[in-house]
């Protein structure tokens, strides 16, 4: 049985998809979820599930072993960030190479980068008037948003579409595409 450990900031709704799609799973199972955020939405929703969730600090993330303690414990197969908006340490990276992997709602290289999550793309869309976004899944490496794509797709921008509207599609296209990559991936 494959083992997955998500990294959350927020509501928690892409983890949520996750832990309910492999929740009945001969392939693999979400062991856990961890958040830098103690009030992230994330932890009432692993309560739910029982799922065990952890909150963590900056210095425990990149200062000191103490993440990364925790996921050699666990011994994840595959690192998972669903929302999770701290670049992840080199020294995480190099002792899970290939292995963590995360979502972004566009078309990357387009919309990527610090500061580029979120509300922020959704906005930046529609302000450029783009006709067509998405989503992207890459592994992750020492620069945001900058590793090889694994996956993406892609939804049409139409020209009376609010950011709220490309938010939309885009969560759409996340809690279709996400748990199916995620499960070829193992």
């Amino acid at each position: 049985m494959k083992r997955i450990v998500i990294f959350a900031s927020g509501s928690g709704s892409n983890a949520e998809n996750l832990i309910k799609f492999f929740h009945n799973s001969d392939n693999a199972s979400v062991i856990q979820v961890l958040t830098n955020n103690p009030h992230a939405k994330v932890l009432d929703r692993c309560k739910k599930l029982n799922i065990s969730a952890l909150s963590f600090n900056k210095i425990a993330f990149s200062k000191s072993e103490d993440v990364l303690n925790i996921l050699n414990t666990s011994q994840p197969d595959l690192i998972v960030l669903a929302g999770f908006l701290w670049k992840f340490p080199e020294f995480i990276l190099k002792a899970y190479p290939n292995k963590v992997i995360n979502i972004h709602p566009a078309l990357l290289p387009k919309y990527g980068g610090k500061g580029m999550y979120g509300m922020n793309v959704h906005n930046a869309v529609v302000e450029n008037k783009e006709t067509e976004t998405g989503i992207t899944i890459h592994y992750v490496n020492e620069n945001y948003d900058e590793g090889a794509i694994i996956f993406q797709a892609k939804c049409s921008v139409l020209p009376t579409d609010t950011a709220d509207d490309v938010a939309e599609k885009i969560h759409l296209l996340e809690m279709e595409h996400f748990p199916k990559i995620v499960n070829s991936l193992l």
